[in-house]
């Protein structure tokens, strides 16, 4: 199973700030012992990003003309850094979506940036990986599904398909959590605060048999683990054997279904971190397991 990975793009960030931007590195770390092949990711061009991004917004962020609202809104400060590593991650999911299309999984160890929208970025997603990929495979499959587990609804990429048949986007999040304006995904299933295994494996199981319906020729599924009950930014109270079981669940029904299927990494913030970066690792333990 191909693996890519941007955390060679080191994005500094001011002390206490609340995104765990050492994350990717250590997930990389705790998933070497794995039979993975790890490959640094290309960036993803200026065509890659502008086929659902304005190009005004994009060539505003690269150059650092960006407005400071607009900055805030993303909530990571602006460096040259991290363009790299954005344009990275963007260039991790598309080369992940190329190569499940032939072997049938492969995996980002970063993405899944669903906040960001076609002119703006938000809760510190820059530009839309899911969504870049997405369009990027509509040009050799008919049918996408984003399969989004994140805590967190993947407003952004609802929006950005809100128009187009060919993407069916599933959100499975906290109905109270960020952001707390909603889009209007293909499907959202909602969870209220405190929602367990059971109630969270549910949800899983009726978004998945809704996004099959729909016949996909790919998934992207936004595997973030946030739902964690330790998550400091997730409200709900899902175990890690939980995250197992939806990880064995929808890697299991991808393969028996023979959909080829990329894994982003999507949301994590434990305290302490450890407990997200074991779930983050067990995601891909389990692939193995399954693939």
């Amino acid at each position: 199973m191909k693996v890519f990975y941007s955390d060679h793009h080191v994005v500094a960030l001011p002390p206490k700030h609340r995104f765990p931007m050492g994350k990717y590195a250590r997930v990389r770390e705790a998933v070497a012992r794995l039979p993975l092949e790890m490959v640094a990711a290309a960036s993803a061009t200026r065509d890659d990003v502008v086929r659902v991004h304005d190009a005004a917004y994009v060539d505003a962020f690269v150059a650092g003309t960006l407005d400071a609202k607009m900055m805030r809104e993303i909530g990571l400060p602006w460096s040259e850094s991290l363009v790299a590593r954005t344009l990275g991650s963007a260039g991790g999911t598309l080369a992940a979506m190329r190569d499940a299309l032939v072997t049938g999984i492969a995996g980002n160890l970063a993405g899944g940036t669903h906040h960001a929208h076609r002119a703006r970025g938000s809760g510190f997603c820059v530009f839309n990986d899911l969504a870049i990929a997405a369009a990027a495979a509509l040009d050799t499959v008919a049918k996408v599904l984003v399969f989004d587990a994140d805590v967190h609804q993947g407003d952004g990429t609802a929006a950005i398909f809100a128009d187009e048949p060919r993407v069916f986007t599933c959100s499975i999040h906290g109905k109270h959590n960020f952001p707390f304006r909603k889009m209007t995904s293909d499907l959202d299933l909602e969870l209220p605060d405190g929602a367990g295994d059971d109630a969270y494996l549910a949800a899983i199981r009726e978004g998945w048999a809704a996004g099959m319906r729909t016949a996909p020729a790919l998934v992207l599924y936004q595997a973030g683990v946030d739902a964690l009950a330790e998550d400091t930014l997730g409200r709900l109270a899902v175990t890690r054997d939980g995250l197992a079981a939806r990880d064995r669940f929808v890697l299991g029904a991808a393969r028996a279904a023979g959909v080829p299927i990329v894994l982003t990494l999507g949301g994590g913030y434990a305290d302490p971190l450890e407990a997200s970066i074991a779930a983050h690792a067990q995601t891909y333990a389990v692939a193995i397991e399954v693939y």
